[in-house]
């Protein structure tokens, strides 16, 4: 995190918005002093402040720390590359059940997430009679300054009516300190041959869930809708 790029973004903001440093502090509720030591990179707002400055100029808070440009020619790479990692995703979830299911005509469906803290790319590979569901490359776009924990796990659901199937669940090591960021890091899930056929699945059907355990054995859990591209035929 670049203190001095984020400063500069502020201050583009600033300007662009037609705002004096104390007409920005007072939309803010901060002094002028503090609206000037973002713009020269020796402070940061803190993460309330940032979310609202990212809502009113239409930012997504990961993109903000990260201080990137706001320039069209940026904005159109950034959007190719992230075609370009779902795309690789597709065709590597093409290939794995092609050989696996070679006999079977099978059709691929994208996962993403409906949660503003998580992002995360994943397919559901298909046909009349099963699936498979793959989910990898999940990342935390949340606070940066990010708290220990003794224990996180992460939990697949499916809600069917009124039941909630548990699909498969990952778990930290016991014993290692670690923070959600660096969990993640590791983090997949493979499931073949799901006894359910992506007929049944709607757009609110899986959701994931984080349960982290802090030093002082406190529970602290995330919950992560995710969405089914294009819903399934």
């Amino acid at each position: 995190m670049d203190q001095e790029k984020i400063g500069k973004l502020i201050k583009k903001i600033r300007i662009e918005g037609k705002y004096s440093q104390k007409e920005f502090a007072d939309k803010y509720g901060v002094t002028p002093q503090a609206v000037s030591k973002w713009e020269n990179g020796k402070n940061i707002p803190d993460i309330a402040i940032l979310k609202e400055i990212c809502n009113d100029n239409n930012l997504k808070i990961d993109e903000f720390l990260n201080a990137k440009s706001l320039e069209k020619k940026k904005n159109i790479i950034i959007i190719i590359i992230i075609i370009i990692i779902i795309l690789s995703f597709i065709i590597i979830g093409i290939g794995v059940i092609s050989v696996k299911h070679n006999n079977d005509s099978f059709k691929l469906k994208t996962i993403t997430s409906a949660c503003e803290e998580f992002g995360l790319y994943g397919s559901i590979a298909y046909n009349k009679n099963k699936s498979s569901i793959y989910i990898d490359n999940v990342t935390y776009c949340g606070e940066k300054k990010l708290p220990k924990y003794k224990k996180i796990s992460c939990t697949l659901f499916e809600k069917e009516k009124d039941t909630i199937n548990v699909i498969n669940s990952y778990d930290s090591e016991d014993g290692k300190i670690i923070t959600i960021d660096l969990f993640l890091k590791d983090f997949s899930f493979k499931v073949d041959d799901y006894e359910h056929t992506c007929k049944n699945y709607k757009n609110d059907s899986f959701y994931l869930e984080i349960k982290a355990i802090t030093l002082d054995d406190k529970v602290e859990l995330h919950e992560i809708p995710l969405i089914l591209g294009d819903g399934c035929n």
